[in-house]
């Protein structure tokens, strides 16, 4: 993680600052943005470790079609990170494996 925010300033209006919480950290985002765009935006890669081999994956295609970008988010896992808009709160964690579904009683 760089630390730093990648995002382009100059002549680009953004929406309202929110913040998110990834894996306990908080993490700067604007409405309008993806959580996909969100992590680029702050050096983060990481969305989802594999469940087979335990290799990681992160961003790729950009628009749902490959699945590389899935994460739990809200407690409900296999969330695509680039389809799925910030909100403030958002509670987003890296995926392993199939993650795990909140069973309500």
């Amino acid at each position: 993680m760089t630390g730093r925010d990648l995002r382009m300033t100059a002549g680009v209006e953004r929406g309202r600052a929110v913040t998110i919480v990834v894996d306990g950290r908080a993490l700067a985002a604007h409405e309008g943005e993806s959580i996909a765009t969100a992590l680029v935006a702050s050096g983060r890669r990481l969305t989802r470790v594999t469940a087979r081999a335990a290799e990681p994956r992160g961003h790729f295609c950009g628009m749902g079609v490959c699945h590389d970008c899935l994460m739990t988010v809200d407690e409900s896992p296999t969330v695509r990170a680039c389809m799925t808009p910030v909100r403030d709160g958002l509670r987003v964690e890296t995926q392993h494996g199939l993650g795990k579904r909140r069973v309500e009683a």
